[in-house]
C-alpha cells in the first residue's frame, strides 16, 4: 500500500511541476532581438529601469549583435 501512495504521490508532483513551466516568452521585452534596436531599449531611455538589451542578453551576445549589425551595414 506504501508502494501505491509514493508512486501516485510521485506522479501528482511530476504532473503539477511540469504544468508551471516554461511559457515560451521573454521576462523582459527588452530580451527578445525584434526588439533590440527599438528606443526603450537602448540607452539613455532604458537605464534608469535596468533593462537595456546590453544588460539583459549579457555583455558576448550583446557585442557580437552589434559587430553583425556593423558588419551588415
Amino acid at each position: 500500500m506504501k508502494k501505491i501512495a509514493v508512486s501516485l504521490a510521485s506522479t501528482v508532483l511530476a504532473v503539477t511541476l511540469t504544468s508551471c513551466g516554461y511559457d515560451g516568452g521573454y521576462r523582459y521585452p527588452c530580451q527578445d532581438s525584434a526588439n533590440w534596436d527599438k528606443a526603450e531599449c537602448n540607452p539613455p531611455i532604458c537605464e534608469t529601469s535596468g533593462t537595456c538589451s546590453r544588460d539583459l542578453v549579457g555583455k558576448t551576445v550583446w557585442d557580437e549583435y552589434q559587430k553583425s549589425k556593423v558588419k551588415n551595414g
